[in-house]
């Protein structure tokens, strides 16, 4: 065969060897949704590191992707069902949801659609997927072990606290409980009774004078320290540090950001690493991987991270063996 021909037919088929397979639709964008129950603002932040790795793995907006984002600025549920509607009309290739209550929804819209969970605390509970190794249907993606973290974080609470009896536990009354905080609540109340520790549930808003009453209400009922969890406070954060701080209360926090505002501690996921990997599954899918073949994903990377400058300000004397837990300490 001569040189010149083998290398023109090699030129032919080499690329085709190689070239991945979803080149079969060279040039098609892409078209997913992102359901958030939450606002922008805060989303944008928390899932950056999601955002990050999808244009790491090539996932472009505006050359092979387009992006729907709906946000529900944590109205009723009613509106997020509305907009996972919305979502399927444009006829979207994926939905990324940013929570459990956000998947249940889409999910009530649409069984077909692929439904990736970028944060999901009990998906098996919630009734998302069937199990965690076999997802069934049309949702898979990660689950943030919500329940298993925050009984770990009332039993660090215990340990940094000496003679620890009643936790207080703020809770925003301006609309009902969704679904993962009605099961992390279930979870809470199981971890509280094995430990002898009394909830006390302290009612409040997210305006700042509510904030205050329920600080206010905490040393009424002799709370001796504070845990929230999920992340209805977490625009509050800040705020939230400096009332813990002012009432002298000692707090553990459900995110990292609530001690880098001046809160006393904080024991979690990596949140960071674990929202990387829903943007792996929005790769496969949109490659052609089927939903129901992807066991959902748990984190295995976990922090407890101590501010001893909060705990000197309240005059907290952090336990030497909790000290020697933490991943990272404040001075």
């Amino acid at each position: 065969m001569p040189t010149i021909f083998l290398l023109a037919l090699l030129t032919f088929v080499v690329p085709l060897f190689f070239y991945p397979a979803h080149a079969q639709q060279a040039g098609k964008i892409y078209r997913i949704g992102f359901l958030d129950r939450g606002d922008a603002r805060t989303s944008a932040v928390r899932f950056e590191p999601f955002w990050q790795e999808l244009r790491r793995l090539g996932w472009i907006e505006g050359r092979n992707l387009t992006i729907e984002s709906r946000f529900a600025d944590n109205g009723p549920d009613e509106r997020t069902v509305q907009q996972a509607e919305e979502l399927v009309r444009l006829h979207v290739d994926l939905i990324v949801c940013a929570s459990t209550g956000a998947a249940l929804r889409a999910k009530k819209v649409t069984t077909t659609i692929p439904i990736v969970l970028a944060s999901s605390l009990d998906p098996v509970g919630a009734g998302l997927v069937a199990s965690l190794a076999r997802p069934g249907g049309n949702v898979t993606g990660v689950s943030s072990l919500g329940g298993e973290l925050n009984t770990k974080r009332l039993e660090v609470l215990k340990d940094a606290v000496p003679n620890l009896i009643r936790v207080g536990i703020p809770q925003v009354t301006t609309s009902a409980a969704s679904v993962s905080e009605s099961l992390q609540a279930k979870q809470l109340t199981v971890a509280a009774r094995a430990l002898n520790i009394d909830l006390v549930e302290l009612p409040t808003k997210l305006e700042a004078k509510a904030l205050e009453m329920a600080f206010q209400s905490a040393r009424q009922k002799k709370v001796a320290a504070i845990m929230i969890y999920g992340r209805v406070f977490f625009a509050a954060r800040k705020h939230f540090a400096e009332l813990a701080a002012k009432y002298s209360l000692p707090a553990i926090y459900p995110q990292k950001e609530f001690v880098d505002e001046g809160g006393l501690m904080y024991y979690g996921i990596d949140e960071d690493d674990l929202l990387r990997r829903p943007a792996g599954y929005v790769d496969k899918i949109l490659k052609g991987a089927n939903p129901a073949d992807l066991p959902v994903q748990l984190p295995t990377k976990f922090e407890l991270v101590i501010n001893l400058k909060a705990a000197k300000q309240i005059g907290l004397t952090i336990p030497p063996h909790v000290l020697a837990r933490a991943d990272r300490v404040i001075r």
